[in-house]
């Protein structure tokens, strides 16, 4: 009887969300450029285009470039990857994982739940080679994956987006 409490105990340790952003800086982050430059220990990327400000992370329009940060971690197997998000103006920007984007427009087929200016619930659901990508628990897209172990990757292409929380769970 005590093994099957313990081992209940630990299954659900395992898939209790992981923060991969602390609302600090961008520690457990990288540079998606040539050199992945580590953002341990930074408040920011690439001059700004990406920066932690009360709390959340800011993709600045102001601050041009189609660029992306990563997570230093790998992500395999079965995983559940939870975003807060908030688009701005003129967003279009990017996740990227297993090969696939997820498209955070506000108003396009993927994105059709995403609202400007208010806060969304965005989840990525992996299982084996399958993929959804959800906004506020509705289906925005189911594809299959393209791969193995990759990181998460978050895409600055056009308008503002921020990010308040950003969890894994495996």
């Amino acid at each position: 009887m005590i093994a099957l409490v313990l081992m209940s105990a630990l299954v659900a340790t395992a898939a209790d969300p992981v923060a991969l952003f602390n609302g600090k800086n961008l520690d457990g982050w990288k540079e998606a450029s040539k050199d992945k430059a580590s953002l341990t220990g930074k408040a920011e990327a690439f001059g700004g285009r990406f920066k932690v400000t009360g709390g959340v992370i800011v993709i600045d329009p102001a601050v041009k470039g189609d660029l992306h940060i990563e997570t230093e971690k790998t992500l395999a197997g079965d995983a559940t990857v939870a975003l807060e998000v908030r688009p701005g103006a003129k967003c279009n920007n990017d996740l990227f994982i297993r090969g696939t984007k997820f498209d955070l427009t506000p108003g396009s087929k993927e994105g059709k739940n995403l609202k400007e200016g208010e806060w969304a619930k965005v989840e990525i659901v992996i299982k084996g080679d399958a993929i959804e990508h959800k906004i506020n628990g509705e289906v925005a897209r189911s594809a299959k994956t393209k791969g193995g172990a990759t990181p998460l990757r978050i895409r600055a292409e056009f308008g503002a987006l921020e990010i308040k929380s950003v969890t894994v769970a495996q």
